[in-house]
């Protein structure tokens, strides 16, 4: 027994001197494993990179040529970045029928259209009024048919036989009206004229029959009256033999799934300009007095005529 309890304390003892070890041996393997982190130094954090803001991207039908598109829309696409608080990106295409296409797929999220391409994208996807121009006091305009000054021509029928340029196939003012004159005069395009070609863009026809290239085409009389002023020689080199009846005038548009929010924030915009010092600058570069809320039964006079000449936009 004594023996057993001289054994118990050797044990004891030897467990005494052994244990400071361990615990060193743990605590400098705790010393390794754990990095040392001083508080007192600090550091900011890297800013994160600002989320990219995606544009408005703003359609303009070739109603006038491209240069004259990019001068006239300027202004407008500066003012909607202005209280968009984001980028504004005008986008062209050759046709009508392109930026219809645009609209209906999504990829734009306004667009200045023609009447016959708000009648067929209103018809064919669900494409939706937004606002419309009021030009001197107007919400209708014209298909107003010109000559050189010195044609002997002074109606449609004495223009047979003679070279006429369309401005789109799908321009109401510029295509769908002249057909619709020559069908009052029971002909068609391909058996009265001699020629006939297309210019893209009113503006482009002005100047064909300017030159004499053309003798006669069916013109946007907003395009034709903004041309007088800012060229006045033109008064001299043409002259208008035929004005149709009043038509709804070209609208402003947005695709049927637009986000409400951003659509009542437009509209919102574009009528408040005349109260804005860069929306009356821009509305002044356009050639607007101001945006107004237009109803579709506008547009009814441009469909009767469609219809009639069935001319597909």
């Amino acid at each position: 027994m004594s023996r057993l309890i001289l054994k118990l304390k050797g044990a004891v003892v030897w467990l005494a001197l052994l244990l400071p070890a361990l615990l060193t041996g743990c605590a400098t393997a705790q010393a390794n494993a754990v990095p040392h982190i001083d508080l007192s130094q600090r550091e900011s954090l890297p800013v994160a990179a600002p989320a990219k803001v995606a544009p408005l991207r703003l359609a303009v039908a070739a109603i006038i040529s491209p240069e004259g598109t990019v001068e006239n829309y300027s202004s407008l696409a500066a003012y909607l970045e202005e209280k968009l608080g984001r980028p504004v990106e005008l986008v062209q295409r050759r046709t009508y029928a392109e930026a219809n296409k645009l609209i209906e797929q999504g990829q734009v999220d306004l667009a200045f259209v023609c009447t016959s391409a708000y009648v067929a994208g209103h018809n064919d996807f669900g494409m939706e009024l937004l606002a419309a121009p009021e030009v001197n006091g107007e919400q209708v305009y014209y298909s107003a048919l010109i000559v050189p000054a010195d044609s002997p021509a002074q109606s449609m029928a004495d223009l047979r036989g003679k070279i006429f340029a369309f401005t789109d196939p799908m321009s109401h003012t510029g295509r769908v009206y002249p057909t619709y004159l020559l069908q009052q005069l029971g002909a068609t395009p391909e058996n009265f004229f001699h020629r006939t070609f297309f210019t893209y863009s009113h503006d482009k026809a002005i100047k064909a029959v300017a030159k004499g290239v053309a003798d006669g085409a069916a013109v946007d009389s907003l395009v034709l009256e903004y041309a007088f002023e800012r060229y006045p020689e033109l008064k001299q080199r043409l002259k208008i033999i035929h004005k149709s009846p009043p038509f709804g005038i070209p609208p402003v548009v947005v695709p049927p799934d637009l986000s409400p929010r951003l659509k009542v924030e437009l509209r919102h915009l574009l009528l408040e300009m005349p109260n804005d010092p860069d929306g009356r600058r821009a509305l002044t570069e356009l050639g607007f007095d101001r945006f107004v809320l237009l109803d579709d039964s506008a547009y009814n006079t441009a469909r009767e005529v469609i219809q009639n000449t069935e001319v597909a936009p």
